[in-house]
């Protein structure tokens, strides 16, 4: 028992290591920005590794699969509703903390962060961990993702204006940098599928050093144009205050409504951490590319968000098999003969 609440306490305060990594590349764009000629150079590095990522998004997607999901439609249509509903209505709220916890660009960063899609991976493990509906995770993620790729530039452009990329311009470079290659590789799924899932571990790696470089870059950005300077100590315990609350808040929603709407135990685990988690990985190639050089500050309340999340549904996962139904116990049956 003793071992088991270490690990607990353990996780409770662990930072990820793909968290320390974005920290890690937040420091050195602080220290050694990229500029002039080697700017050019990471932002073209940059667009080509958001490409590619959106390139392997659609080629590991078994469209079969996501459509044989969608029977479970209610619990679908609630996760997409805490998503794309709740949490921008919370964002718009959250204007009432500028100036005094927030700048307007801060506050710029909270309203993105609020359109930004579910996470997949997160939600799936934390669904895992709590003995939730793992399918229906799986699925409501995905279709997260697939709507975000539409809904969040139109939501982007809609709640937060001129500073989100929403022009002609704009439109044809999301879909140069996000819907063709993720098209491409839907197109491909059936021949590249099965060896993305033999190299998995591999691919891992690759991805999360390709968010690492669009951390780099947006961040190279902020300081080559002086935009951290309004940043200081307070500002940052602002944005983790307001992201604390956005948590809580979406949080006690999501169980809200899965009680209230009469879904089973399992299934309300996995609308819970469907609904008030948010992507990283997804969210930070799509501020590349709707806000460009402005994106530095922008990303800011979604780095902060995603650990908080981290942090704080691992702990309720942990927990949260203790009010699941113990499972009945196997008759034993004297000199039973070996199942083979």
């Amino acid at each position: 028992m003793r071992g088991s609440e270490a690990d607990s306490r353990r996780r409770w305060w662990s930072v990820d290591p793909y968290v320390a990594a974005l920290l890690a590349t937040v420091a050195l764009a602080a220290v050694l920005p990229a500029g002039g000629r080697a700017g050019e150079t990471v932002s073209m590095a940059s667009d080509i590794a958001i490409g590619l990522l959106f390139f392997l998004y659609g080629a590991r997607l078994s469209t079969q699969e996501a459509l044989g999901g969608l029977r479970q439609w209610k619990l679908h249509l609630t996760v997409v509703t805490a998503t794309f509903v709740v949490f921008p209505l919370l964002g718009l709220a959250a204007r009432i903390c500028v100036p005094h916890l927030l700048t307007e660009q801060l506050h710029v960063g909270v309203l993105f962060l609020c359109v930004v899609p579910s996470t997949v991976q997160s939600s799936i493990a934390l669904t895992s961990t709590a003995r939730g509906d793992v399918p229906a995770a799986i699925c409501a993620g995905t279709y997260s993702n697939l709507l975000g790729m539409a809904l969040t530039p139109l939501l982007a452009a809609w709640l937060i204006g001129s500073q989100a990329a929403f022009t002609a311009e704009g439109l044809l470079r999301i879909a140069v940098q996000l819907l063709a290659p993720f098209i491409a590789g839907q197109l491909l799924h059936r021949r590249a599928g099965a060896f993305l899932a033999r190299h998995k571990r591999r691919l891992t790696v690759l991805d999360r050093g390709s968010i690492l470089l669009v951390v780099y870059t947006a961040f190279s950005a902020g300081m080559e144009q002086h935009i951290w300077q309004q940043l200081t100590p307070l500002r940052l315990a602002g944005v983790l205050l307001v992201s604390a609350a956005l948590l809580s808040t979406a949080l006690a929603v999501t169980a809200y409504a899965g009680r209230r709407l009469g879904f089973g135990r399992e299934a309300r685990v996995a609308i819970v951490f469907c609904g008030a988690n948010k992507s990283l990985a997804s969210g930070l190639p799509m501020a590349a590319v709707l806000f460009g050089p402005q994106a530095g500050p922008v990303i800011l309340p979604l780095m902060l968000f995603h650990q908080l999340q981290l942090l704080l549904c691992a702990v309720i996962a942990n927990r949260w098999p203790a009010e699941a139904p113990a499972a009945p116990e196997a008759e034993s049956v004297p000199d039973a003969a070996p199942v083979r």
